[in-house]
């Protein structure tokens, strides 16, 4: 795939991820996000410290156009940037990086792509909801937060990385 076709789908989830977090408050409880999975569908070739500069940049624009706290999400992507070559390697193994190619369930199967996409998502839920509650909130709170959140933002970024990878289209 053509990298600029990559990048015009990045925008376009990046634009829907700002429609969703401007417009569509479902509950306290849920937070829809597809982001750690957009960051973790970087290019391999894409190395940890340009990720981590797109992850910034992203997370920043996010919270200046949703009016969230400015640096909440970038805090959180940019975790999920610097932890984002350790997930792949356990979730693809080599063969992803001998490949040098995206992830995608065509390539690598429903369950390694699921794992890996819990697993960024995991770590963007948790800082998310920490740096956010700043230990005002009880722990169920935030602990039910983080559950639903993570369930809901996997299961709706598998479809996002399939159609950001080299086979979705």
């Amino acid at each position: 795939m053509r990298i600029k076709d990559f990048y015009f789908k990045f925008i376009l989830f990046l634009v829907a991820q700002i429609i969703v977090w401007v417009y569509f408050n479902f509950s306290q409880f849920l937070m829809i996000a597809i982001l750690p999975a957009m960051i973790l569908a970087i290019p391999v070739r894409h190395g940890t410290i340009l990720s981590m500069i797109i992850a910034f940049f992203l997370g920043f624009l996010v919270d200046f156009l949703t009016s969230g706290m400015l640096g909440l999400t970038s805090l959180a992507l940019v975790a999920v940037a610097f932890v984002r070559i350790p997930i792949l390697r356990l979730a693809f193994g080599n063969e992803l990086f001998s490949r040098g190619g995206n992830i995608s369930t065509e390539n690598s199967g429903y369950m390694k792509t699921f794992f890996g996409i819990l697993l960024a998502t995991l770590v963007f839920v948790l800082i998310y909801v920490w740096a956010d509650g700043a230990g005002t909130r009880p722990f169920w709170f935030n602990a039910v937060k983080v559950l639903i959140s993570l369930v809901a933002s996997t299961l709706i970024s598998i479809p996002v990385v399939n159609f950001l990878s080299d086979n979705g289209k």
